[in-house]
């Protein structure tokens, strides 16, 4: 069992906040900070922002020892080059090499991550996923990210892009989703999905008796996937209709993973990932239905250890010596 001697600086970006922590090799956050994000004036304002919240703890990182910092970030991440490519919630930065910018000005290694990689990480290397060596994390929150880690390494493809498992179609002439793409299970079970189909069904059965109204203080358009959940953990009926269906099209998506990769276990985190705790179980038994794949039951779906702080911790496993998950030789990762 690892004692916790060693230690990395994380840094998790957001569209509107930045977290960065020092953490320990037994996964453990020992200090951290947090800012806001600023994304509307230009790459150097949104660097400076990242600069000034690390700067809260790269002193205290430096006097533990701590060599190297791990990023991640939201959207298409270039991982063996270190460059954010783009990212809809970071609009600022478009093939920025956000890795060598943060090297340059700490002289520490530092290394780039998509923000689900780097949750799918820490929850293979400390949280759900310790025990097993293939697991496929997902994120649920305004979208839908996907991590994957095959046998004890985290899967990053040949240009350090792969996992957009949000943005697999499982509706060839579904709604058009923002990718470009149509039928994409962001476009389902995501929370920005939630809450739409929320406010559809409020608007055509009259909602004056849901919680959701409530909740939301009678303004439909404040009905957001937060409310849906609270409704639901209420016993709104509507509420658990709504999560329901979402989750009956996670068992479609998962079914096909399922066939596709035979994860020996399948992580649900992200913001929204609480919301689907009570949903496991059903899940579970329509996937029956999915997956072909005789083994599918003998696959478990949990829900993720680390909340929030996943991509904290996870940006920080990329550089700590038990995070092994990570690829031996990303070529040009720290550049």
């Amino acid at each position: 069992m690892s004692t916790g001697k060693h230690f990395a600086i994380g840094v998790d970006i957001g569209g509107t906040k930045i977290a960065a922590g020092l953490v320990n090799s037994a996964g453990y956050i020992v200090g951290s900070a947090q800012r806001p994000m600023v994304t509307d004036n230009g790459p150097e304002a949104a660097l400076r922002a990242v600069i000034e919240t690390l700067d809260d703890v790269v002193g205290a990182a430096r006097a533990a020892g701590a060599s190297a910092i791990g990023v991640s970030v939201p959207g298409w991440v270039n991982s063996r080059e270190g460059i954010l490519l783009s990212a809809a919630n970071v609009p600022c930065w478009r093939n920025y090499p956000l890795a060598k910018a943060l090297r340059d000005h700490y002289k520490l290694d530092t290394r780039l991550a998509n923000d689900a990689n780097a949750a799918a990480l820490a929850e293979a290397v400390w949280g759900a996923g310790s025990d097993y060596h293939n697991v496929f994390y997902v994120s649920l929150g305004t979208g839908i990210g996907t991590g994957i880690v095959l046998e004890h390494r985290l899967y990053y493809g040949r240009t350090g892009m792969a996992g957009e498992g949000g943005h697999m179609s499982i509706d060839f002439s579904g709604p058009l989703c923002g990718c470009g793409k149509r039928g994409c299970i962001e476009m389902y079970a995501s929370g920005t999905a939630i809450a739409r189909r929320a406010r559809e069904r409020l608007m055509q059965r009259g909602g004056s008796r849901s919680k959701m109204l409530e909740f939301a203080e009678g303004d439909l358009e404040r009905v957001t996937a937060i409310v849906v959940g609270q409704a639901a953990l209420a016993a709104d009926t509507l509420a658990n209709e709504v999560l329901r269906e979402a989750a009956d099209y996670l068992a479609i998506w998962l079914g096909g993973i399922i066939d596709l990769l035979e994860p020996e276990v399948i992580i649900i985190g992200g913001g929204l990932g609480h919301m689907m705790r009570d949903f496991v179980a059903f899940i579970g038994t329509r996937l029956g239905k999915w997956a072909i794949n005789p083994g599918y039951d003998q696959i478990p779906i949990c829900c993720a250890l680390y909340g929030a702080e996943s991509g904290l911790v996870g940006s920080a496993a990329l550089c700590l010596p038990r995070a092994h998950l990570w690829t031996a030789s990303p070529r040009s990762n720290s550049a």
